[in-house]
């Protein structure tokens, strides 16, 4: 798994495993007989984590229709699991695809030798780790206090199951999937979630590196004589052609990030939007639990955060790639020769086509885009209060 990730790529590690060990990702290794017995195991493996749940999430909607405070607690559970069945679906689907993109990624940043550049590749690799456990705490103080907030005989989140759970074994098996799925769900979201906004911090890398070597591009080459500086095109021409291609494979990167993570995104910020509101309309209703109400803060952070972590990535994504004219600017161009010129100028004419990423086409990632998000749970939230009013 480390050889397949690279050495740079440590936070990938973790989202790549569990995608192997919950049947999202098949080894590559494996025979067709092999392959289609995994199919089955992924089957499975979503039914457990997320098919059950939904099944039994809108037969309990089925039967508190009507009852706004009831709906408003199923409904937020079934929006969680309908965007994560979304992902799982992506993930699954777009497989080679993905592992085609990480070990384009993991080829460009290991073959990195410059002391400057693995400076920037440990940074970026620093950053996704930091945010990707502070995902998993939230994420897991959420299922704990949800776990330790069900009362006896009752299980932690609402569902409706065609058999009685309140008694012996019944209730222990459901209590037990329930926790297990939960926990598991939890962490293969995070996993999933992890994976976009982690390719969007390496394509970030990508340009950031390519901005260093724009910088330096004139570094070791310029001749000096009798008072008139030169530039060695023998060396910058080699050098400005590379920076090009990368700059070329960067755009393709960012290009394909929106082809493969567009519209799971945009599903996930709607349902986070509805779930945002639902979960501060519940808050402001519920007063008979303390460890419930905690749950229930830390779920609504978490809601945040996720969406928090893909604006925020785009946001930085769309800065890197403005400061690629920058970067080709503050090189020594005016001792290269016309032509010389003349190409660096084209690079600097195409950096103005930004790097964006939008959600389905329509939101574009970035920290205006997050307000946006959080304004309109906002005004949904004072919309179910006038209805229960």
């Amino acid at each position: 798994m480390s050889s397949f990730v690279g050495k740079v790529n440590s936070t990938l590690r973790i989202p790549v495993t569990l995608f192997l060990l919950l049947g999202l990702w098949a080894p590559s290794h494996f025979t067709e007989l092999r392959k289609r017995l995994f199919i089955i195991y992924t089957f499975f493996s979503y039914m457990f984590l997320v098919g059950i749940y939904i099944i039994v999430q809108l037969g309990d909607l089925y039967q508190v229709w009507g009852n706004v405070p009831l709906m408003t607690a199923t409904m937020f559970l079934i929006f969680t699991n309908l965007a994560l069945s979304g992902k799982f679906i992506n993930i699954v689907l777009r497989k080679t695809l993905i592992q085609r993109m990480i070990t384009e990624v993991k080829e460009e940043l290991d073959a990195e030798t410059r002391d400057e550049g693995m400076k920037i590749i440990e940074s970026c690799d620093r950053e996704t780790t930091i945010q990707y456990y502070g995902y998993v705490w939230l994420s897991y103080v959420t299922i704990l206090g949800w776990a330790a907030s069900a009362e006896k005989n009752q299980l932690p989140l609402r569902a409706w199951y065609p058999y009685d759970v309140s008694k012996t074994p019944a209730y222990e098996i459901t209590y037990s999937h329930q926790c297990i799925a939960l926990f598991l769900g939890s962490a293969l979201n995070t996993s999933m979630d992890t994976l976009a906004t982690t390719l969007i911090c390496q394509c970030r890398c990508r340009l950031r590196l390519l901005a260093l070597s724009l910088t330096t591009l004139c570094d070791g080459a310029l001749i000096e004589d009798k008072g008139h500086v030169s530039c060695n095109e023998e060396i910058v021409v080699p050098r400005l052609r590379d920076c090009v291609k990368r700059h070329q494979a960067a755009l393709e990167h960012a290009r394909l990030l929106q082809i493969y993570f567009s519209a799971p995104i945009f599903g996930q910020f709607l349902v986070s939007m509805v779930i945002i509101c639902v979960t501060a309309y519940q808050l402001a209703f519920e007063s008979s639990s303390m460890m419930r109400i905690f749950a229930m803060v830390a779920y609504l952070l978490d809601m945040m955060l996720q969406v928090f972590l893909y604006c925020y990535q785009g946001n930085e994504l769309l800065d890197e790639s403005e400061n690629i004219k920058e970067a080709a600017y503050m090189c020594p161009w005016y001792y290269c020769s016309v032509p010389v010129r003349r190409s660096l100028l084209l690079l600097i004419t195409r950096s103005y086509r930004l790097a964006r990423l939008r959600a389905g086409g329509f939101t574009e990632l970035s920290l205006a885009s997050f307000m946006g998000i959080i304004k309109a749970s906002y005004t949904f939230f004072t919309v179910l209060q006038q209805v229960e009013e």
